[in-house]
């Protein structure tokens, strides 16, 4: 939370002069963490927290063994500031620095990368990656803590960070505030206008509410499939209650000529109902099968909770066998209390 997002009219004409075009950024982000109720700026390719991939083959130039042995993770363009504006920890290393852009490149690793790549390293800090990608050679100076930059549904899996502030002419700049983002656009605006009085500040937005939208349609979906597995659910156990109701009821002169042979009440009603809670429970394991084997379709859509959660199963089952209970505990309690010569009369 607490974080503006916003983007800065340019034209990609100027990546002519691409040493004045990263003067002009670095510049800008420099101003705008002066203001006063700003904590830190930083500039993304990508927005964080938002989907997206742009995966890339990484080679590590001291490579052992297989020279072809590529490493796929996710190529994320950020500042140097990028990290303590997201409050990414460093877990070691240290942090990345600007450098001429013909230079090499400093480079920032998350752990998941290092544990799946370089594990086999004392330190992965100092090592060289290259990719095939416009990206220039680049150095690792410091592992990050691992972040969930393509959403909350996403796995935790390697990145690379590659420290530039200016990979396109209009990247999105991000903003650490210290009370509500909406409370500094106006002097964003204003020092953007004082700074390029030909540029505009557009597309701002808090970082909260860009990732709300990003996940809008999965939320509808999750939304209405609640609905329908509510109106599921309600629909099950209104058929079970007047199924099984039904049931006992056709069988009320069963239960008077028992009363009438000297059965006691308790004994009737319990078998009843024990009846009841067989085939519901058998109907109920059958469900749990059934589920098992569709969770996969979920399991895409959920965040937080297991496709197969055990407290969601045990409780939908929990509220089938106690409807199951009633439908067939109350008619057979109604039918041992009348009086068993009345009953038997029953056509």
């Amino acid at each position: 939370g607490r974080v503006l997002t916003f983007r800065v009219s340019a034209s990609w004409a100027e990546t002519a002069d691409y040493k004045r075009l990263i003067q002009r950024i670095d510049g800008m982000i420099e101003e705008v963490r002066a203001l006063p109720g700003v904590d830190a700026a930083a500039t993304a390719l990508f927005l964080p927290g938002v989907p997206a991939q742009y995966e890339s083959a990484f080679k590590l130039v001291e490579g052992r063994g297989d020279p072809e042995a590529r490493m796929v993770a996710e190529n994320r363009v950020v500042s140097a500031e990028y990290f303590a504006t997201m409050q990414i920890p460093l877990v070691s290393g240290q942090p990345c620095t600007r450098r001429p852009l013909d230079g090499v490149s400093d480079i920032m690793v998350n752990r998941a990368f290092a544990t799946r790549y370089l594990s086999g390293w004392s330190s992965a800090v100092g090592l060289h990656l290259s990719t095939q990608s416009m990206l220039p050679l680049g150095r690792i100076v410091g592992i990050v803590g691992d972040a969930r930059e393509r959403g909350l549904d996403s796995d935790l899996g390697p990145i690379v960070y590659t420290c530039f502030s200016a990979p396109t002419p209009t990247p999105y700049f991000l903003v650490r505030t210290h009370g509500e983002p909406a409370a500094i656009v106006q002097s964003v605006r204003l020092k953007v206008k004082e700074l390029e009085p030909l540029r505009a500040v557009y597309d701002i937005a808090p970082l909260e509410e860009r990732i709300d939208d990003s996940f809008s349609q999965n939320r509808l979906r999750m939304v209405l499939l609640v609905l329908f597995a509510i109106t599921a659910l309600s629909l099950a156990c209104v058929g079970l209650y007047g199924t099984l109701s039904y049931v006992v009821s056709l069988r009320r002169r069963e239960v008077g000529l028992r009363l009438a042979l000297g059965a006691r009440r308790t004994t009737i009603v319990r078998q009843f109902l024990l009846k009841g809670l067989r085939v519901a429970g058998c109907a109920s394991a059958c469900g749990l099968v059934l589920a098992g084997g569709f969770t996969h379709v979920l399991a895409g859509m959920l965040y937080g909770v297991s496709a197969s959660d055990p407290v969601t199963l045990v409780g939908v089952t929990a509220i089938v066998l106690a409807v199951a209970a009633m439908a067939s505990l109350l008619p057979a309690l109604r039918a041992s209390r009348f009086d068993p010569m009345h009953l038997l009369r029953e056509e």
